[in-house]
């Protein structure tokens, strides 16, 4: 990669700011002052450093963010804050996006990387990557909606439902439950509790594939997965 392409990206400024900089000899490889824009660098071998401070490059970035209601679940909006507003701008220069979405006034685990060939994985309808929410019932949820929801809800559209598993928490004037499904249609949760005439008032999602939120997280905060959990994902196949 050229070095003054990884500076550009890495947010030190323009092409033509990053020139200068190089010329101003604040730039290092392997302590020795580079001026040539066109210099190229092996970011995993060698060490860059600006004004004597090591630069860290690295392709691709993952974030784990528990993400609050009224962010849109986008890289940006004309209007609403988006969660990639949220992140750090050290965070911002490597491009990430949210994998998927979720609702505006949905909670929960929203996995951002500017890895796309994870992230098509992770969304491919083909490859039924299960996701786990909790859920409020405005009404009391029964054994008749888990047997429907095991069988498959027909949506507002007339599109079947995918079965999903519908796990009952506590019944009463409101219900809580938690549902994997392995599709993401639009507003789908919503939607499938309105097949069977009830109401979700409160939905959280809680896990995507074998990755589970990280509970520590306030909401609106989010970190980097470790190696084990990007290991996790990519390698994660549905049985």
């Amino acid at each position: 990669m050229r070095i003054d392409k990884m500076l550009a990206n890495l947010g030190y400024g323009s092409r033509k700011e990053v020139k200068q900089l190089l010329k101003s000899g604040a730039v290092k490889i392997d302590d020795v002052i580079v001026k040539d824009a066109k210099q190229h660098v092996d970011t995993a071998k060698h060490i860059v450093t600006l004004n004597g401070e090591i630069i860290e490059y690295r392709e691709f970035i993952y974030l784990m963010m528990n993400k609050p209601q009224g962010v849109l679940s986008a890289t940006e909006d004309s209007v609403g804050e988006t969660v990639i507003d949220l992140l750090e701008l050290e965070d911002q220069v490597y491009e990430p996006f949210p994998v998927g979405r979720l609702d505006k006034d949905t909670e929960g685990l929203l996995l951002i990387t500017n890895d796309g060939q994870l992230a098509h994985r992770l969304l491919s309808p083909k490859k039924h990557v299960p996701k786990t929410y909790f859920a409020v019932i405005d009404q009391e949820v029964t054994d008749e909606d888990v047997k429907s929801f095991a069988e498959g809800v027909t949506l507002d559209d007339g599109y079947e439902a995918k079965p999903g598993k519908l796990k009952i928490l506590k019944s009463g004037i409101r219900s809580d439950i938690e549902l994997t499904i392995t599709e993401g249609k639009f507003h789908q949760v919503k939607r499938m509790f309105e097949a069977v005439g009830k109401k979700v008032i409160y939905l959280k999602r809680i896990s995507m594939g074998p990755l589970p939120l990280d509970e520590t997280l306030e909401l609106g905060e989010y970190r980097e997965l470790t190696d084990e959990e990007v290991e996790l994902l990519k390698e994660y196949q549905v049985v």
